[in-house]
């Protein structure tokens, strides 16, 4: 028997889109019709399902919840065929991420998977985190301990630009009010979104979606499935957790969190090797939604890899009559 240790094998990274593809499909099959909790269950069915598929290991670390909270993907949870030959990972998910978006027809909900050598995930607590994610021309550019009039002075100067030329990607919520305001008084464009952060902090690394700088406060498990991806591409992402109560406080440290103020980036959040996999549910600045025809549908997604700075975008036709969903 051997004593080297089973690693992720790169033919993995186009094995999981698998996962994402169905998730995405079953979700997107309710799209538009107002009902959010179906479409979030839709995804995690098909997502379990083809789990099983996967030669691997797996180990919940992000997921739909605790166990007493969701019968599937929850945190902890095994996945995978668990062979002999399987590498052990751990594995940040959301497979529905923007449910409100899907359930109302909007654009940028995805599926998304990220995976990791065993230990490299923060296990993050439900809750907040405030977030500044960038692309590769900007990555030794962001300091969260900054304003975001600084960062965007620093950003824009990285990039060869002026602030007035940037895009920054922000959530429309009540929090995010003064930093709107602050945003606008530095003189940079802004891009309110519904939901979705994940895509939204990935969109950044790619010049053609328009989008130049995330910034604000959304959830902490996103934030790590978000700076997964950003590895991948040497883009830079920063994060600290932001806690809404005592509570939260007391389960971050039961966690293992150590440090309840600390800005991680994204090697801290996202460790060592880092395969990460996406399909759109609605179409976005990030990716094209799944478009349905009389024998099956479309799919769009992207795989990487942080190891070997691979992007792979994959577009897929599926056929319902031999490939029932």
């Amino acid at each position: 028997m051997s004593d080297v240790p089973k690693t992720m094998d790169r033919n993995l990274a186009m094995e999981v889109v698998r996962v994402t593809e169905m998730a995405a499909i079953a979700s997107a099959k309710l799209m538009g019709r107002g009902i959010k909790n179906e479409s979030d269950q839709a995804a995690v069915d098909a997502m379990r399902k083809a789990f099983d598929m996967l030669n691997i290991d797996g180990t919940v670390v992000i997921g739909e919840g605790e166990r007493d909270e969701a019968p599937m993907l929850y945190i902890g949870e095994k996945v995978g065929n668990g062979t002999t030959s399987a590498a052990p990972v751990d594995i940040a998910l959301d497979p529905l991420e923007g449910t409100n978006l899907c359930a109302y027809g909007k654009p940028g909900a995805i599926s998304v998977v990220a995976l990791s050598n065993r230990g490299g995930l923060l296990n993050a607590p439900d809750t907040y985190m405030e977030k500044i994610a960038v692309g590769p021309a900007a990555r030794n550019a962001i300091d969260l301990s900054q304003s975001a009039t600084h960062n965007l002075r620093e950003i824009a100067r990285a990039m060869g630009r002026s602030v007035s030329e940037l895009t920054v990607v922000i959530m429309e919520r009540d929090r995010h009010l003064d930093l709107i305001k602050e945003v606008r008084s530095a003189g940079a464009r802004i891009r309110l979104i519904d939901d979705g952060d994940v895509a939204a902090a990935v969109a950044t690394c790619f010049e053609t979606s328009g989008v130049d700088v995330l910034m604000g406060t959304g959830g902490a498990p996103e934030g790590v499935i978000a700076a997964a991806a950003i590895r991948c591409v040497d883009g830079a992402f920063q994060g600290r957790l932001r806690f809404r109560s005592k509570e939260e406080e007391a389960r971050a440290t039961r966690m293992g969190v150590k440090d309840l103020h600390k800005i991680y980036t994204a090697e801290e959040l996202a460790a060592g090797d880092v395969m990460f996999a996406a399909t759109g549910v609605t179409t976005g600045d990030f990716l094209k939604g799944v478009r349905f025809f009389h024998e099956g549908c479309e799919t769009h997604s992207i795989v990487m890899r942080s190891k070997t700075g691979t992007v792979r975008h994959i577009t897929a036709t599926h056929r319902f009559d031999k490939k029932p969903m």
